[in-house]
C-alpha cells in the first residue's frame, strides 16, 4: 500500500455504485463534461468496430454495450468465463457484468483514457468477520443511501496496490464513515491502513453466508439500480452470479410445473390464460423498453446538469474575479489612465522624431526622380558606331579568309573606305560622349542603389509599365495629405488638454483670487482624456513605417522599378565606356596607318644582313676547317679565326632577335589591322611564324651553332648542346614528314601559348626557338639546359628535404595546372622530366611533341625506382587525362616523401600509403591522389601540406653549374639512352 501519495488530498465526488458497506466507486465532479464525450465518441466509435476473439488483454481498455439500455461504455476484461462470455468492469462507473464477446469490441487510441471513475475505501472501517449476506446486503443499501448520486467531499488517507483510494468521505459535514460504523455495518479497524485483511475478510463473509442461505439476487431493470446492487470483482460476483443463476432456474422450473397442474384441473381455460399471458409478456416487453429509453434520457439530462453546474460554477468564479478586477481598475483608474496617455504620448514624440527627416518614402521619391529626370540616354552616334564596327569586322575577317588575289584587292579597297568611316564615327563618338558625366552618373547610382538595398534588401524581377512609379506617388500624396490631418487632429486634442490642465491648477491654488467652477472643469476631464487617447492612437496607426500588404506591394513595385531602372542605366554607361576607351585606341593607332601601309622593308633588310652575316660565318668556318688540315698551321692564327666565328655567330643571333621583333611586330599587325599582310608578301612567312606561337626562327641553322653532339645521353634523335648570348641550351631534332609537320608545330604552339601566359610563374620548362633543318626532314626545338638539375639526378646525388620536397612539388603542380588550363594532357611527368632550380622551384618539362598522350604515357620511361608511373586506368586501356597525370604526380611526391623506406603494391597497381611513415597533411594528400576521384592540380595547390610553402619563383639560370648528374632528357631510361 502506497500510503503517502497524495496524502490528505481533497476533492468533490459524486458516487455512482457501492460494492459494500465500506467501498464505493465515484466520480469527479470536474470530470461530467468528459462522460458526455466519451459517450458520444463511444456512441460513434463503437458499432463500427471489431469485435474482441481469441485471449483479451487485462490491462487495455475495450468498448463494452450494457445490456440493459444496448449503450457503448469503456470496460476492461476481468475474467474469461468461456470461449463466448467474460466478465467485464465499467471502468467510468464501476459496476460489471459478464457479456458476450461480439458486444466487447476495441476502441481507438483516444479514447484510451484514464478510468473516470475511482474506487473509495472508508477509512478505519472494515467488514466484520461473522456479518452474514442479509446484513451486507443492507449495509450496502445503507452506504448508497449517504453516498449515491450525491456530491460528496473525500479527503484521501492512503492508496492500496490494487488503485482503491483509502479515504475520509463527507456530505454536508457528515462524516460517512462513523455513520457506517454506528449503523453496525462494519467496525473499527486495529489498524486503519491494513486494508487488504479487511477485503479478504469481506469476501470470505458472503461466501461463507452464501453456503448457509440460498438468496435470490433480483434482477435490476434501471441502470443505477443495476449499478448500486452488482458485485464487481472475482469470487464475490460469481457467488452472486451463482444465486442469481439458482434462483431463476428454480422459478424457470416452478412455473411449467404450475402450469401443467392448471390445465390439468381446468382445461377449458387454458387457451385464454396463454393468450392472456402473451398479452401480458407483450405489454411488459412494451413497458421494458419505454423504461429503458426513459433511463437512458434520464442518464443524458443527469450528465446535462451536471455539466451545467460545472458551467455555472466557472461563470460564477469568472464574475467574482472580473468584479475584483473591476474594483482594482476603478480604484486606480486615473493614475493608470494617466500612465497610459504618458506612455502614448512618449512613442509618438519618439515617431515624429524619427520621421522628422525621413517622411514616408521620401528617399524613394527622390529615387525615382533620380532615374527618370536625370536619367542618360545613349548618343546618338553609339549606334551608328556599333553598326559601323561590325561592318568593318566583317570586312576584315573577309580579307583574311580570302584566298583569291583579284578578290582580295577589291576586299582591301572596301575595307578601307570602311575604315575611314569608322575613323570618323570614333571620332563623333569621343566628342559626344567627353559631354556626358558618365563618371559622376556612374557614381551617383552606384551610392543610390547601395542605400535603398540598406532600406528595401534585394530587388527582384520588375514591372516594365511606367505606372508603377505613377501609382507610388499618388499613394505618396494621398499618404501624407492623411498624416498632416493626423497630425492636425493630434496637437488640437493635446493644446485643449494642456488648457484643461491650466484650468484645474488654477481650481487648486489657493492663493488664487480668479474663480473657477471646478465641478464644471471635472465635468469635462474624460471626454478630454478620451479624445486626446483616440487623436493619438489613430497618429500612431497611421505611422509612416507601418504599412499594409496593399501599401507594401506599391512600395516594392516602385522600389523594383528604380533598382531595374539603375541597372538598366549602368550596364549602358559600362557599355558607352567600353565602346569609348574602344574608340580611343582604334583612333590613337588607326591614325598611323590612314594614309599609308605596312610592309616587310624592314624584315627584309634584317634578312639580308642575316644572310649576309651566315655567308661570312661559313667561309669562316671553311677557312677553320682547311687551316686545321693545312701542314702551315698557326695557333695564332687559329685563335683569331675563332674570334671571329665567335663575333659573326653573336652577330647573326643578334640580327635573328631582331628578325624576331619584326616578325612580332608584323603580326600584331596581321592580327588588328592588316589581315591581308600574309597575302601580300607570303615569302616572307609570317604565317607560318604565327602558327608557331612565335618560336619559328627561319634564318636560324643548326650548323650555324657551335654544336656539341650529346650521343652519350641519347641514341633515337639528334641532341646536342650549344650556347647562345651565355646560356646553355638543347637542341631536341625531331624527324618530322608532310602530314606530321604541321602537328607538332600546333602542339609546340600551343605548349608556349600556355607558358606565354604566365611565363617564369608558369611551372613550366620554356621553349626557346623552333628551327628547321634544310638538309635533313628535321625539325629542332630548343630549349634551356639544366646539368644535374632533374629530379631523379637530385633525389639520387642529395635527396631533398621535406620542406624542400613540398617547395619543389608546389612548383610541379603549379605547372601541371597551367598545363590542364590550357586543356594540355602531358602524359610524361617522372623524374628525369621534372627539373629542380636551386632546390627552391619545380618545373615541369616537356615532352616528345612527336607522340599523342597515350603514346607518350605507355614510353618505359614512366616508372621511378620501382613505382611506376602509369595511372590504374591506363594500363586498362582509357586515354590519358589530367587525372592520370596527377596520378604520376602522385607517385613522384610519394616516392620523395618514403626515402629508403620499403612499400607495397595494392592490388591495382597503387602503392599502400598508411604502411609507410611521413607527414600526415602529405598522407592525406596522397590519399586523395591515389583514389579513382583525384584530386586536381589547382586542389593539389590548395592542399592543407602547401599552404605554408612559399610560392615565389626563382627565376631559372640555366648556365649556373651544377654538379654532373644525369642528363634531364624526357625520353631518357634509367640505363641513361633513348632507345
Amino acid at each position: 500500500m502506497d500510503g503517502d501519495t497524495e496524502y490528505e488530498k481533497v476533492e468533490d465526488v459524486v458516487g455512482c455504485h457501492v460494492e459494500d458497506a465500506v467501498t464505493f466507486w465515484a466520480q469527479n465532479v470536474d470530470r461530467c463534461s468528459d462522460l458526455v464525450k466519451l459517450s458520444c465518441a463511444l456512441a460513434e466509435a463503437c458499432p463500427r468496430a471489431n469485435a474482441v476473439f481469441g485471449k483479451p488483454d487485462f490491462s487495455k481498455i475495450y468498448g463494452g454495450c450494457f445490456s440493459e439500455d444496448r449503450c457503448w461504455y469503456r470496460c476492461m476484461v476481468q475474467q474469461v468465463i468461456n470461449n463466448e462470455k467474460c466478465q467485464v468492469l465499467y471502468i467510468d462507473y464501476g459496476n460489471s457484468e459478464v457479456l458476450s464477446r461480439s458486444d466487447i469490441v476495441e476502441i481507438p487510441p483516444n479514447l484510451q483514457s484514464p478510468s473516470v471513475a475511482k474506487k473509495y475505501r472508508l477509512w478505519g472501517l472494515q467488514i466484520p468477520t461473522d456479518q452474514n449476506l442479509n446484513m451486507f446486503d443492507q449495509g450496502k443499501k445503507f452506504l448508497s443511501s449517504l453516498v449515491f448520486e450525491k456530491e460528496i467531499r473525500i479527503r484521501h488517507k492512503a492508496k492500496h496496490e490494487d488503485g482503491t483510494i483509502i479515504a475520509q468521505a463527507e456530505f454536508e459535514k457528515t462524516d460517512i464513515g462513523e455513520e457506517v460504523a454506528k449503523a453496525g455495518f462494519a467496525e473499527k479497524c486495529t489498524s486503519p491502513g491494513n486494508t487488504k485483511d479487511a477485503e479478504d475478510r469481506k469476501v470470505d463473509v458472503v461466501q461463507n453466508q452464501h453456503r448457509k442461505i440460498k438468496v435470490p439476487v433480483p434482477l435490476w431493470v434501471n441502470r443505477s439500480d443495476h449499478a448500486l446492487y452488482s458485485i464487481p470483482r472475482g469470487r464475490l460476483d460469481q457467488v452472486a452470479a451463482s444465486a442469481r443463476n439458482h434462483n431463476i432456474t428454480g422459478n424457470l422450473m416452478f412455473g411449467p410445473k404450475e402450469k401443467t397442474l392448471a390445465c390439468t384441473s381446468v382445461p377449458d381455460t387454458s387457451l385464454a390464460q396463454t393468450r392472456a399471458g402473451q398479452k401480458l409478456s407483450d405489454e411488459k416487453e412494451i413497458l421494458r423498453k419505454e423504461n429503458l429509453n426513459l433511463m437512458q434520457r434520464q442518464k443524458e439530462l443527469e450528465l446535462k446538469v451536471q455539466e451545467l453546474k460545472c458551467e455555472l460554477q466557472k461563470e460564477k468564479e469568472a464574475s467574482r474575479k472580473t468584479a475584483e478586477s473591476f474594483e482594482e481598475t476603478l480604484r486606480t483608474y486615473i493614475g493608470t489612465k494617466m500612465r497610459s496617455l504618458a506612455a502614448k504620448v512618449k512613442s509618438l514624440k519618439e515617431v515624429r522624431h524619427m520621421n522628422k527627416n525621413t517622411r514616408s518614402g521620401e528617399q524613394l521619391s527622390q529615387a525615382i526622380k533620380a532615374v527618370t529626370e536625370g536619367c542618360l540616354t545613349a548618343p546618338c552616334s553609339l549606334e551608328k558606331l556599333q553598326k559601323i564596327w561590325t561592318e568593318y569586322d566583317l570586312a576584315q575577317d573577309r580579307i583574311q579568309l580570302c584566298r583569291n588575289v583579284d578578290e582580295r584587292d577589291e576586299l582591301i579597297t572596301k575595307r578601307d573606305e570602311v575604315q575611314r568611316n569608322l575613323y570618323s564615327a570614333v571620332e563623333e563618338l569621343i566628342l559626344e560622349v567627353d559631354q556626358l558625366p558618365l563618371t559622376e552618373r556612374s557614381r551617383t547610382l552606384q551610392e543610390l542603389s547601395a542605400s535603398l538595398e540598406m532600406v528595401y534588401g534585394q530587388g527582384s524581377e520588375a514591372d516594365d509599365s511606367e505606372e508603377v512609379f505613377q501609382q507610388f506617388l499618388e499613394w505618396k500624396s494621398g499618404k501624407m495629405k492623411k498624416l498632416v490631418c493626423v497630425r492636425n487632429d493630434t496637437d488640437t486634442a493635446l493644446q485643449i488638454l494642456a488648457d484643461w490642465f491650466g484650468g484645474i491648477l488654477k481650481c487648486f491654488d489657493l492663493m488664487s483670487e480668479a474663480s473657477s467652477d471646478l465641478e464644471e472643469a471635472v465635468s469635462s476631464a474624460d471626454e478630454i482624456l478620451k479624445k486626446v487617447e483616440l487623436a493619438i492612437c489613430e497618429e500612431l496607426d497611421a505611422d509612416l513605417n507601418e504599412h499594409d500588404e496593399a501599401e507594401k506591394r506599391i512600395i516594392m513595385s516602385a522600389y523594383n522599378k528604380v533598382v531595374h531602372n539603375i541597372r538598366q542605366e549602368q550596364s549602358l554607361i559600362a557599355a558607352i565606356q567600353k565602346r569609348y576607351l574602344a574608340s580611343v585606341e582604334f583612333k590613337k593607332q588607326v591614325e598611323e596607318w590612314l594614309n599609308r601601309r605596312p610592309d616587310i622593308n624592314n624584315l627584309s633588310s634584317v634578312k639580308k644582313t642575316v644572310k649576309s652575316l651566315k655567308a661570312q660565318l661559313r667561309w669562316k668556318l671553311v677557312e677553320k676547317n682547311n687551316l686545321e688540315e693545312s701542314d702551315d698551321y698557326s695557333e695564332c692564327e687559329m685563335t683569331r679565326i675563332k674570334e671571329e666565328i665567335a663575333d659573326l655567330r653573336n652577330r647573326v643571333l643578334q640580327e635573328i632577335s631582331k628578325e624576331q621583333e619584326e616578325y612580332e611586330k608584323l603580326t600584331y599587325l596581321v592580327q588588328k589591322w592588316f589581315p591581308e599582310l600574309p597575302l601580300l608578301y607570303p615569302e616572307a612567312g609570317i604565317l607560318n611564324y604565327m602558327n608557331s606561337g612565335g618560336l619559328l626562327a627561319c634564318s636560324l641553322e643548326r650548323d650555324l651553332l657551335d654544336a656539341e653532339p650529346m650521343k652519350e645521353l641519347s641514341t633515337k634523335r639528334p641532341l646536342v648542346c650549344s650556347e647562345i648570348q651565355g646560356q646553355k641550351v638543347l637542341l631536341k631534332g625531331y624527324s618530322v614528314d608532310v602530314s606530321s609537320e604541321a602537328k607538332v608545330i600546333e602542339r609546340v604552339a600551343k605548349y608556349h601559348r600556355a607558358w606565354d601566359q604566365q611565363k617564369e610563374k608558369s611551372g613550366l620548362l620554356q621553349l626557346l626557338f623552333l628551327l628547321f633543318c634544310k638538309s635533313d626532314p628535321l625539325i629542332y626545338l630548343m630549349v634551356p639546359y639544366y646539368p644535374g638539375a632533374s629530379l631523379g639526378a637530385l633525389q639520387a646525388d642529395t635527396p631533398l628535404t621535406l620542406e624542400e620536397t613540398l617547395t619543389v612539388m608546389k612548383g610541379v603542380a603549379q605547372g601541371l595546372q597551367t598545363l590542364h588550363g590550357a586543356n594540355i594532357v602531358h602524359g610524361s611527368l617522372h623524374g628525369n622530366n621534372v627539373f629542380v632550380v636551386n632546390r627552391k622551384q619545380g618545373i615541369v618539362g616537356d615532352f616528345d611533341f612527336t607522340k599523342s598522350e597515350e603514346e607518350r604515357a605507355a614510353a618505359n620511361t614512366m616508372v621511378v625506382s620501382t613505382l611506376s608511373l602509369v595511372s590504374p586506368e591506363l594500363k586498362m586501356g582509357q586515354p590519358a587525362s589530367p587525372a592520370s597525370d596527377m596520378y604520376a604526380y602522385g607517385c613522384l611526391l610519394f616516392w620523395l616523401c618514403i626515402q629508403n623506406q620499403e612499400f607495397g603494391l595494392k592490388e591495382d597497381g597503387t602503392p599502400e600509403v598508411d604502411v609507410v611513415v611521413m607527414d600526415d597533411k602529405v598522407k592525406s594528400l596522397l590519399v586523395n591522389l591515389f583514389c579513382c576521384n583525384r584530386l586536381t592540380a589547382e586542389q593539389v595547390l590548395r592542399a592543407d601540406c602547401f599552404l605554408t610553402v612559399g610560392a615565389t619563383p626563382v627565376s631559372p639560370q640555366p648556365g649556373e653549374e651544377h654538379e654532373p648528374c644525369e642528363e634531364p632528357d624526357s625520353e631518357k631510361t634509367d640505363e641513361n639512352v633513348i632507345n
